[in-house]
């Protein structure tokens, strides 16, 4: 597995990296057992990065990821989240998104007991809270780096003028948003500007289209009872079957080059040069994932990709309206 630099402020990680939302949260019932033996197989495949939050779960998705780390601490780099949502001490959702810099020392707290760490290697701010400027969150960020509590800061879902009010305060080193041939809103609403021109790394999460884009998914039949997308606008009737079309598009390039849609679909997040954080709890799918890695892409299939999903194509928002009221496009 290829490294590479995130940002100008010394982090470097596995060009791919592992989400592990899935595990414990939003995708049907957890199996632990193979979730960590899924974790383990992605250090010894070489990924390094694995990404949690404190409300995966909530809690359980940072004691999973903990408990399959311990005792290779040094060979990981930890990227969990804070302030998506606001959590009291039993785990229950008691308001939306929360950058109070009180919140922000108490939120770090839990991460690092439930991590088993000292430290965090990467700390993201989950959402933006509208309540709370944001220079006044990172300076409580700042606060934590200069103790070596976190190394490395990030800010999720943001718009450009929040990434950089959060880089003055308090430097990045990633911004994480929902990326793929799906979801291609940061190309044009001037965050991925904003990121290279500040030097900033860039990950993308559901790299895959939570699922559309790899060829699995027909149907929300197909899909456990307690899924989110059963729920999600893009998954629903005339929506989904718009979509699958326009897979079903990727499919075709993918069957011309000899791989499969799933790794045509991250190599090409891959060669707009970000990180990408595919989420799986299965070994296999972690394993087609990775070779994506070594996937190389031309100008031509890149023009092709472009052209099988143009911009605006995709039908149906990636949320629900309360989840995308969280989010900065």
């Amino acid at each position: 597995m290829k490294t590479h630099e995130v940002g100008s402020q010394g982090l470097t990680t596995s060009v791919e990296g592992l989400g592990t939302m899935g595990m414990t949260a939003m995708y049907g019932t957890p199996n632990d057992v193979e979730s960590t033996d899924t974790i383990r197989r992605a250090m010894e495949l070489g990924v390094t990065l694995y990404d949690t939050a404190d409300m995966y779960g909530p809690f359980s998705g940072e004691e999973l990821l903990g408990r399959a780390v311990r005792g290779d601490r040094d060979r990981v780099v930890l990227a969990t989240k804070f302030g998506g949502v606001t959590l009291d001490e039993a785990g229950r959702i008691t308001g939306g998104p929360n950058g109070r810099p009180d919140y922000v020392r108490h939120a770090v707290e839990g991460s690092l007991r439930r991590l088993g760490s000292d430290h965090i290697d990467l700390y993201y701010q989950h959402r933006v809270d509208p309540n709370v400027p944001v220079a006044e969150t990172f300076g409580a960020l700042a606060e934590l780096v200069a103790e070596g509590k976190v190394r490395y800061l990030g800010i999720s879902e943001a718009s450009a003028e929040s990434i950089r009010a959060a880089h003055r305060a308090a430097p990045l080193s990633a911004v994480q948003t929902e990326y793929s041939l799906f979801t291609r809103t940061v190309e044009t609403n001037g965050v991925l500007d904003t990121v290279r021109e500040l030097g900033i790394g860039f990950v993308a999460y559901a790299p895959l289209g939570r699922g559309v884009l790899t060829g699995q998914l027909r149907s929300l039949d197909s899909l456990p009872d307690k899924d989110w997308r059963r729920t999600a606008p893009r998954f629903a009737g005339d929506n989904l079957a718009h979509n699958l079309v326009l897979a079903d598009r990727v499919r075709a390039i993918a069957d011309r080059h000899g791989v499969t849609p799933g790794q045509l679909a991250l190599a090409w997040v891959l060669a707009q040069g970000a990180t990408a954080i595919p989420g799986t709890k299965r070994r296999s799918y972690l394993e087609e994932n990775v070779a994506a890695a070594t996937v190389a892409l031309n100008t031509d299939t890149l023009a092709e990709l472009d052209a099988a999903i143009p911009a605006g194509e995709v039908a149906g928002e990636r949320y629900v309206p309360m989840a995308m009221q969280a989010i900065q496009e």
